[in-house]
């Protein structure tokens, strides 16, 4: 019990060190609602982390960390196709050590879902509405 009580503990200390300092997890905690412990991996080109630890349960041991420039405002489409594969364990090869991974000049780079936002698509009608706005005369 001494033993499990004293891993337990030079655990948490080590997820506070990785962290960056108690400030540090704090703010990380409020973002993520857990403090991890786990070997950074990888990092994509938007500034996202990944990272992995084999002693937790399967399917908790792989995690991203977004950008601390989106503040709250992330989402899943932030993750670019190559490490979501290896998120979702697709794959056990990171994006980098995969040979099957080849990218092509016909291949555009990796946008997230703008969907809801100032950025979003909104396609021109031509048709005129079926349903006028009342104007009143002034």
């Amino acid at each position: 019990m001494e033993r499990i009580l004293g891993h337990t503990i030079s655990d948490f200390i080590k997820a506070i060190k990785q962290n960056g300092g108690i400030i540090n997890s704090i703010k990380v905690l409020h973002r993520m609602d857990a403090i991890k412990l786990g070997k950074l991996v990888g990092q994509d080109e938007f500034g996202n982390k990944y990272y992995e630890n084999n002693n937790n349960f399967v399917c908790r041991n792989r995690w991203v960390v977004y950008n601390e420039q989106l503040s709250l405002n992330y989402d899943a489409s932030q993750v670019p196709p190559e490490w979501h594969g290896w998120l979702h364990y697709k794959t056990d090869l990171l994006p980098h050590q995969d040979p099957s991974r080849k990218k092509y000049k016909w291949m555009i780079k990796h946008t997230p879902n703008y969907s809801g936002t100032e950025l979003s698509y909104v396609p021109y009608s031509t048709v005129k509405p079926k349903i006028e706005p009342w104007n009143p005369k002034k």
